[in-house]
């Protein structure tokens, strides 16, 4: 057996899990052919075996990739400085918008929609998540009351709290009702609504 090329910065690597995250997306696991794939990456179908040899290895590569695109997003939102409304403001307003993207649930739906098959793989998507965007804003948090700027005895019911109040109509709604359905509101403007009750709950 030929040994998998392991060089995850070859560009030929990204370029099929780029079109592979687009198939999955469009027509789910099961309807995922490798072929045409391999042909819209521009490379033949034994190189694109070379780096991922089933469809099941090349599903986790998507999911895994596009975890760490979520994070890489979500690494430049939050401030180091400013009021707890400013920080939470950007930090969650940042939040909003990116589980509002319609690209992002359709990720999601993805990854719900083939738990049963990859439980493995839905579980350690949703551990990333909840580390990369959860684990921020409790560290926010539980800084922002040591310096006693916010009241806060439970950090992580807190940012739970705060982050359910945008995840709701920016995400979730969507996400059973279709994309087609817009919010009235933006999503920093829900954001912003979501903190003001936030600070006058926490706010010293």
């Amino acid at each position: 057996m030929t040994a998998l090329v392991q060089d995850f910065d070859d560009p030929r690597r990204a370029a099929i899990v780029r079109q592979a995250r687009l198939h999955f997306i469009s027509e789910g696991y099961a309807g995922t052919r490798m072929e045409p794939i391999a042909r819209e990456a521009g490379v033949s179908t034994a190189t694109l075996y070379a780096f991922f040899d089933s469809k099941a290895v090349l599903f986790e590569a998507v999911i895994d990739n596009a975890s760490e695109d979520f994070a890489n997003h979500m690494a430049g939102v939050h401030t180091r400085s400013g009021t707890p409304r400013e920080r939470l403001n950007e930090f969650i307003g940042g939040y909003a918008e990116f589980m509002s993207n319609s690209f992002v649930r359709s990720v999601f739906r993805l990854v719900l929609a083939e738990r049963p098959r990859f439980e493995a793989i839905a579980m350690r998507f949703f551990e990333r998540g909840r580390s990369d965007f959860g684990a921020v804003l409790i560290g926010m948090l539980t800084e922002m009351t040591r310096s006693g700027q916010m009241k806060v005895d439970k950090p992580s019911w807190a940012a739970g709290q705060l982050m359910g109040m945008v995840e709701h109509p920016v995400f979730f709604v969507p996400l059973v009702t279709g994309d087609d359905v817009i919010a009235e509101r933006t999503p920093r403007a829900i954001a912003e609504e979501a903190v003001d009750t936030f600070l006058a709950r926490y706010a010293v």
